[in-house]
């Protein structure tokens, strides 16, 4: 993931990729936390309010006939 050598095989799964000896480094992780933070807060909105099902954020951009 980066050029000192490390991959993704180098941080473990679950909980211990955030607090585990290997964590992913804590820069990354509110890196990750604010961008999806910003998703919710700015991007993934129904601002039309002609949604049909939940998830439904094409207000009105697309409409494929669904």
């Amino acid at each position: 993931i980066d050029y000192s050598g490390h991959s993704f095989d180098s941080y473990p799964n679950g909980l211990a990729a955030v607090f585990g000896p290997d964590a992913i480094p804590q820069a990354g992780l509110l890196q990750i936390v604010a961008f999806v933070g910003a998703l919710e807060l700015f991007v993934m909105k129904d601002v039309t309010g002609e949604g049909e099902f939940p998830g439904d954020f094409r207000n009105g951009a697309l409409d494929f006939g669904w």
